[in-house]
C-alpha cells in the first residue's frame, strides 16, 4: 500500500469511509450512513487519495466511482480494518463473555438448531444476551453489512452458490441432501431419482419459494440439468404449507433434509442424486468480529448445536 511522503499510514476513518463508498455506491448514501455531510466526505476521501498518493475516484457524470487503485485500495481496507476490530475484541475479552447479540436465522433452523443454542449459551454464558430475528438469506446479508445486525445464520446450495461481501466472513456449519417432495400415491413414491428423470415431471406444477430467490433458483437450474424448464405453480414461505401442497397433490418441491416432515401419510420424499448438490449452512459475521466474546461464544455454541 503506498503512503505519503510523510510516512504516515492512511487513517482508519477515511479508509472506512472508502469502504462504505464501494458498498452503498454514492457520498450522500456514505454521509446518510455515516452521520456526516457529503461534503465532509468528499473532503475525507480528497485527503485519503493525497496520503496513498494515488487517484482513487473518477467523476462520472454527477457522481464518482472508484477507480482500479480505489478497488484495489477497499480491499486491502477491508482486511485492515477487520484486523483492528479483531484485535480490539481481543483485548476486550479476558473475562466472563457480557454483552448483546443480535442474531438472524432462516426460519428453518430456528428451533432445532438456534433454540438449543440459545439454551446451552445460558447456562455457560449467563451474561450474554441474544436477540434473535428472523429472516431470509439476502436480508440477514444486507442488516449484517449495515451493521443492525452482528451474526447471521444463513444458507445457500453447492448449485446456487452465494457470494459473500468483502466485509463479511463465513464459517460452515454443514450440509443436507436435497429430496424431491411427491404425493405418496406417486407410482415411484418410494425410489431415489435421477437428476435427468425429472423430465418425468415436466408438466407436474412445482412449488417455489414466496420470500428468497435461491430456491426458486435452484429448482431452475436442476430442472434445467434435466433438460426442461419447470412450471411453478405455487410460491409459498412456509415450509409446511410446502409439504401440505404435496400432499393434496397441488405440485411437487425440492426439499433440504431438514425441510422434510416424515410423520406425513401423504407425502413421499425420494433422494436425489449428487447432480443436484446439497444445502449448505454458514454462520456469517463482520470480518474481524468473530473474536468478540459474546460473538465466539454464540459461534461455538451454534456450531456444536447444528446436526
Amino acid at each position: 500500500m503506498a503512503v505519503n511522503d510523510t510516512g504516515n499510514l492512511p487513517d482508519l476513518g477515511r479508509l472506512r469511509l472508502l469502504v462504505e463508498l464501494d458498498r452503498l455506491g454514492t457520498m450522500a448514501a456514505v454521509a446518510a450512513s455515516t452521520g456526516y455531510g457529503t461534503s465532509a466526505v468528499s473532503k475525507h476521501l480528497a485527503v485519503l487519495e493525497q496520503e496513498v498518493g494515488v487517484r482513487l475516484l473518477a467523476p462520472v457524470g454527477r457522481r464518482v466511482q472508484l477507480t482500479s487503485a480505489g478497488k484495489r485500495l477497499v480491499e486491502h481496507a477491508v482486511g485492515i480494518l477487520a484486523a483492528v476490530e479483531e484485535a480490539r475484541a481481543e483485548l476486550r475479552g479476558g473475562g466472563e463473555p457480557v454483552g448483546r447479540v443480535r442474531l438472524a436465522s432462516f426460519f428453518s433452523a430456528i428451533e432445532p438448531v438456534v433454540l438449543p443454542a440459545l439454551a446451552r449459551l445460558r447456562d455457560r454464558c449467563p451474561r450474554v444476551e441474544v436477540e434473535v430475528l428472523e429472516h431470509e438469506p439476502e436480508h440477514t446479508v444486507g442488516l449484517l453489512r449495515s451493521g443492525e445486525i452482528d451474526l447471521g445464520v444463513v444458507y445457500d446450495y453447492s448449485l446456487v452458490p452465494r457470494a459473500v461481501p468483502l466485509e463479511l466472513s463465513a464459517r460452515r456449519l454443514g450440509e443436507q441432501p436435497l429430496y424431491l417432495a411427491v404425493p405418496a400415491h406417486h407410482e415411484d413414491a418410494g425410489r431415489p431419482v435421477a437428476v435427468s428423470a425429472l423430465v418425468d415431471f415436466a408438466t407436474t406444477g412445482w412449488i417455489g419459494n414466496s420470500r428468497g430467490t435461491d430456491d426458486d433458483e435452484l429448482v431452475q437450474r436442476v430442472c434445467a440439468i434435466a433438460g426442461f424448464t419447470p412450471r411453478i405453480t405455487h410460491r409459498v414461505d412456509s415450509l409446511h404449507l410446502v409439504n401440505s401442497l404435496v400432499g393434496a397433490g397441488l405440485g411437487v418441491a425440492l426439499l433440504a433434509e431438514s425441510g422434510i416432515e416424515r410423520d406425513r401419510s401423504d407425502v413421499a420424499y425420494r433422494p436425489l442424486d449428487p447432480l443436484a448438490g446439497t444445502r449448505r449452512t454458514f454462520l456469517l459475521a463482520r470480518t474481524g468480529q468473530w473474536a468478540w466474546p459474546p460473538i465466539a461464544a454464540l459461534a461455538s455454541t451454534l456450531a456444536e448445536c447444528h446436526p
